[in-house]
């Protein structure tokens, strides 16, 4: 995800049709769901909070996929930051190649 400030700030604008000025907090989230940057205007300018997990993704609310954009709570925010689905991988079996002989 590339996009920075003002391109943010354009899609807030053109496609959800809101006003970053306005106080509200603005999420966005790559393809992958691993990337979250967090887009807000506070007194001296905007701020972007950026995120990228390591391994796993996001846990996201339930939400219509049809819909430019959603509202929720503080405390969800807070949840989805925290709370990371870990990605489903295979187990993998350790194998010791090093034999101790006595």
């Amino acid at each position: 995800m590339r996009k920075s400030f003002y391109t943010l700030s354009g899609v807030v604008n053109s496609l959800m049709n809101q006003d970053v000025r306005n106080g509200g907090v603005f999420i966005f989230m790559n393809r992958h769901q691993n990337v979250m940057k967090i887009l807000h205007m506070e007194y001296a300018g905007l701020v972007i909070y950026h995120k990228k997990l390591e391994s796993g993704r996001f846990r996201l609310p339930v939400f219509d996929e049809t819909t430019g954009s959603i509202n929720i709570d503080w405390e969800d925010l807070m949840s989805m930051v925290e709370n990371v689905k870990p990605r489903c991988s295979k187990t993998r079996r350790v194998v010791n190649n090093y034999q101790s002989f006595s």
